[in-house]
Formats: C-alpha cells, sequence, structure tokens
C-alpha cells in the first residue's frame, strides 16, 4: 500500500531482486508474474551477472534487493569478468539492501576474506543501516532443537537430543532403507508433501549422463541401497511433464521423491521435512564432529582460493561444515538423519536416548 501511495505522486521506483541460485530465481520470477510486476514493471528478477551486464553505473536502478548475498562471486569467473559482485551491484544501484549469512557460503569463489566483508558491514553501521537477525523463522521447533542443531553444525559437538520439540520431530536411523520408507511416509501426507531425501556432495555428480559406464544415472549409493542424485529422473520425463516442472523448484516436482538433492538444489528453500543423509565427509572422532574435504565429490568446495595478497588457501573443512547446516536447517516440521559414519551414527542414535 505505501508504495501504491508513492506511486501515485512520483515517478515509479526502479526496483530489481537478485540471488545467485537457479532454483531460487524460477520462483522468485513466479512470484513477479502472479503478482503482475513484471508486466507493469518489465524484468524485476536477476541473476546477479545478468544485471551488472544489464545496467550500468551512469544509470542506476532505485532500489537493489539482494537474497543469499553470502552466494556473491568475490573473484572473476567464464560469466563473470568482475572482481566482487557486491561492490558492482552497490554502484548501480541508490540503495541496496543485502541479506548476508556467512554460514551459508558453500564454494571458493563465495568466499569472503573478512576484511572485504568488515568493509561493508561497517559502511552499513556508520549509515545506521546494519540489522542483526537473530530469530530465525523456517524451523517451528523449541530453542533447545535449535540450539542442538547449533551445537553440531556450529561447535561440532552431539549433545543429547531435547525431549521436548514444541512439535519438530528429529529421529536418527540405522539404514538409509529406514530414512527412506519414513520420509516417504510423511510425502505421501498431502500436509507434508515437500518432504524430500537430501544428503552432502559425497559421491560423484556431472550434469552430463553417465558415460561408457554401467550406471543408468549418477547416485547416491550406501552399501546395496541406491538413489539417482537430483535432476537425473528429469531425462525420462515425457514432455508433458517436462513442461508441467518447468516453473517449478525441484522440491515441487513429483519424481524428486525418488532422488537425492543437494544444496545445490535445496539452498534457500522450506521442506516439511528433510530426510538428511550425512556421507563420509561427516564423521564423529575423539568426541567431536570432523568435517573431511578429502570425501567430497564438491570440488568447488575444496580447491584452492587465491586471496587478495596473492596467498592460496583451501576452506574446504568450513565449507563443508556450511554445507551440512544448509541440510540440516530445511526441514520446517522435522529433521530425519542416516549417517553413513559407523562413529557418528552410533553417537547420534545414543543421543535420542
Amino acid at each position: 500500500l505505501f508504495a501504491s501511495a508513492e506511486e501515485q505522486e512520483l515517478e515509479p521506483l526502479k526496483c530489481c531482486m537478485m540471488v545467485n541460485h537457479d532454483e531460487q530465481i524460477t520462483v522468485y520470477e513466479q512470484i513477479a508474474q502472479k503478482l503482475g510486476l513484471i508486466e507493469r514493471y518489465g524484468n524485476v528478477v536477476y541473476k546477479p551477472t545478468s544485471f551488472i551486464n544489464r545496467h550500468t553505473v551512469d544509470d542506476p536502478i532505485d532500489v537493489a534487493f539482494i537474497d543469499e548475498a553470502h552466494l556473491l562471486l568475490t573473484q572473476g569467473k567464464q560469466s563473470y569478468q568482475g572482481d566482487n559482485q557486491l561492490k558492482d551491484i552497490i554502484e548501480r544501484a541508490r540503495v541496496t539492501v543485502v541479506m548476508f549469512d556467512e554460514n551459508q557460503i558453500l564454494t571458493t569463489e563465495q568466499y569472503w576474506e573478512s576484511q572485504i566483508l568488515n568493509q561493508y558491514r561497517e559502511l552499513a553501521k556508520c549509515q545506521n543501516n546494519y540489522f542483526e537477525l537473530k530469530n530465525q523463522l523456517r524451523i517451528r521447533a523449541s530453542e533447545e532443537i535449535v540450539e542442538w542443531i547449533d551445537d553440531f553444525t556450529k561447535k561440532r559437538k552431539i549433545s543429547p537430543v531435547p525431549q521436548y520439540g514444541g512439535g519438530y520431530e528429529i529421529r536418527i536411523f540405522e539404514s538409509p532403507l529406514d530414512l527412506e520408507q519414513a520420509l516417504k511416509g510423511k510425502a505421501a501426507d498431502e500436509n507434508h508433501k515437500l518432504s524430500r531425501l537430501i544428503a552432502t556432495y559425497d559421491w560423484e555428480y556431472s550434469s552430463k549422463p553417465p558415460a561408457a559406464r554401467l550406471l543408468k544415472y549418477w547416485e547416491v549409493m550406501i552399501g546395496k541401497w541406491h538413489k539417482p542424485w537430483n535432476r537425473e529422473l528429469d531425462r525420462e520425463l515425457g514432455k508433458k511433464e517436462k513442461q508441467a516442472n518447468k516453473a517449478l523448484s525441484w522440491a515441487e516436482q513429483p519424481q524428486t521423491i525418488d532422488e537425492i538433492g543437494s544444496t545445490f538444489t535445496i539452498q534457500g528453500f522450506d521442506l516439511n521435512y528433510a530426510g538428511v543423509i550425512l556421507g563420509p565427509s561427516v564423521k564423529y572422532r575423539n568426541g567431536e564432529v570432523v568435517f573431511d574435504p578429502s570425501a567430497s565429490y564438491n570440488a568447488k568446495a575444496v580447491r584452492n582460493r587465491t586471496l587478495s595478497d596473492g596467498s592460496k588457501q583451501k576452506f574446504g573443512e568450513e565449507l563443508i561444515q556450511h554445507e551440512v547446516r544448509v541440510l540440516m536447517t530445511r526441514g520446517v516440521e522435522g529433521l530425519y538423519i542416516y549417517a553413513c559414519d559407523d562413529a557418528l551414527r552410533e553417537a547420534l542414535l545414543q543421543a535420542m536416548k
């Protein structure tokens, strides 16, 4: 209502929303279409590189809103030739609103050097425009449950699972099949149909189909149990099904109940129940949760990063820790877990008791 009243007296504001995530772009474009924003203003939803390429410093927009700003690139790559996407966006907008969570940075290209991040943070503080959001709204759980997840994903410790969850359900499973059956049982209920299996990126995957292999799909394989990775079943859908899925996110597509999602398809989304498979990169040793980059297939998380001073560093352990946090905070109503590491699985089962 405020915006409508303003627009009656002034020229319409030029506003754009950005997120560096293919799945979320699809959802935001749907919302913009339903609200009539695209018909009225043209394209208002962009990936950062597209926005930077289509707008100039000499003709800035009024307001740029960046969701998941921790996903912005801080070094050049094939599609982006600059050095810092946030800097380039700020130069092309009179006002820039940034949503940022350091605990959800997942690749070396997104890694923010502390002095660079603090520069923007201090600038916002000087302008009295820095707001720290301390309460999460995704998980419908007691504070004790949220603290339990924080202990695991931030402090690397396994605390006893609270008996009271505020309606939120945590379960630990002894086999991936048990996890799958319980999760599918939830998804069969219309009230919980957005329940999916998701996993750490600890099994091989490529956007190209497996070649010269016996494999039909890229799969998550645990003993005799196996399931296709995200987007694998899409290749076998008919034209009608593919068209129906075009405007849907991965989690909303019906065939994905038989797939395993990753942070690349689920980050930023809400599920009813999240069935999380903690692969070989997550272990339990000497009373502590260990994140092991050598067991990960996510090359983007474990490769070297060249810092502004020219030095090279690896951030794999930290980025896998972030990956686990993203996966474990997707479920609004519950978190189901299977751990591949025997010691970790046993520690989690004991924590349930």
